[in-house]
């Protein structure tokens, strides 16, 4: 089954919110337009309590984009984002939602961060994402949203852990650093995943 995970099409990462993506407006129409192709629609949250150890005030002297060490991993500082219930943890207004089966909410233990919609960063605790895949039937996962090196791109890499025949839809997402995200496409096509144009599609 062709399924379509949308990741954090979230107001806080669309220009004008308060981690916002170069270009995140861009990609609302083109998944809109992708979902009739698709039999199964999952969309992922960032939904971090207040205080979550990944923005950079909870570590007063630090500055935001810093990097630490936090409890073993790496961790960006980030601003203050996608706070539970508040408008900027909300979808995009113009996101169609009514095809969204299951939305998985991540990255609200607030010791630690998640980048991936199956997993947190230290692969402690699943979000049940993957079971609910298999459960489903869903063979091939197609991914788009936001951001490309970031939470898309550790998605990505997870699924294909998961054994999953994992595809990236390049039009459809967009990048914090540019620099980055090609390094994550070089990555993810060299453990087995692909990338696509949603014309492709």
């Amino acid at each position: 089954m062709k399924t379509l995970i949308i990741i954090d099409v979230q107001n806080d990462f669309i220009p004008g919110g308060a981690l916002a993506v170069p270009g995140g407006d861009e990609i609302v129409e083109v998944i809109n337009r992708l979902q009739e192709k698709f039999e199964l629609i999952i969309a992922t949250q960032d939904w971090h309590p207040q205080g979550h150890s990944s923005f950079a005030e909870s570590h007063p002297g630090k500055k935001e984009f810093e990097k630490i060490q936090w409890k073993g991993q790496e961790q960006v500082l980030w601003p203050v984002h996608c706070v539970q219930e508040t408008i900027g943890a909300n979808f995009h207004p113009n996101l169609e939602m009514s095809r969204v089966e299951a939305i998985f909410r991540k990255g609200t233990n607030p010791d630690i961060d998640s980048y991936s919609g199956f997993y947190d960063n230290a692969h402690l605790k699943s979000t049940g994402l993957g079971g609910y895949l298999k459960e489903k039937g869903s063979t091939e996962i197609y991914f788009c949203g936001l951001a490309a090196e970031y939470c898309v791109y550790f998605s990505i890499l997870d699924a294909l852990q998961e054994g999953f025949e994992t595809i990236l839809i390049e039009d459809a997402t967009r990048a914090l650093d540019e620099e980055d995200f090609e390094n994550a496409k070089k990555n993810i096509l060299a453990k087995g995943g692909k990338i696509v144009m949603s014309k492709d599609l």
